[in-house]
């Protein structure tokens, strides 16, 4: 049984406390999901992971090929390792432009092996006008993107290619369209 012991944060009280930020960019500051207009299942919290490389990508979309034929299955936690935000660094505008993406392909083959999340070490898994539709949907199809994630590449030397669990704990903000959340990978010892 699950039971969530987080105390929703209502907006009165944050709108109070951040009165200067605007709500998008709040909900997106850091590791953060795009949750759109849906609840974080807390079936969520604790997903098996499977990290993929994709740092070798440049100049074109990330494809179901560069996956290498890795395994996916239902309800897994998929992180690609772009390399770009340690290549470009968190903040800056080419971080935020020119940020590696995935194909339409690999997006809908990865909702229809119904994956839980999808994480990347980049600003999102798509650029400009198609960001947000694309995480709408995701959403729409009960799958969270997780942006800017880092570390990836310890994880994916230290996972040697096999599944791990990973730990996603939002922050429970009301009305947001994206939560600060922290990821943590599981190895098995």
């Amino acid at each position: 049984m699950w039971i969530d012991l987080s105390v929703q944060v209502p907006k009165a009280m944050w709108r109070e406390i951040f009165r200067n930020e605007k709500m998008t960019s709040l909900g997106h500051l850091g590791t953060h999901f795009d949750v759109m207009n849906q609840d974080f299942q807390l079936a969520n919290l604790r997903r098996r992971g499977r990290v993929f490389d994709v740092g070798a990508v440049r100049d074109r979309d990330v494809e179901v090929r560069d996956l290498g034929g890795g395994r996916i299955e239902e309800g897994d936690f998929v992180l690609l390792r772009t390399g770009f935000l340690q290549e470009a660094g968190y903040g800056t505008e080419r971080y935020f432009r020119s940020h590696p993406q995935l194909s339409m392909q690999l997006i809908g083959l990865l909702l229809e092996k119904r994956v839980s999340l999808i994480g990347i070490d980049a600003a999102g898994i798509r650029r400009g006008a198609e960001h947000t539709p694309t995480d709408q949907h995701c959403a729409d199809h009960g799958v969270f993107v997780v942006e800017n994630l880092t570390n990836l590449d310890l994880l994916l030397q230290r996972s040697g290619g096999g599944a791990f669990e990973v730990l996603t704990f939002p922050i429970r903000f009301e009305g947001l369209s994206g939560l600060p959340c922290r990821v943590v990978a599981e190895l098995p010892e």
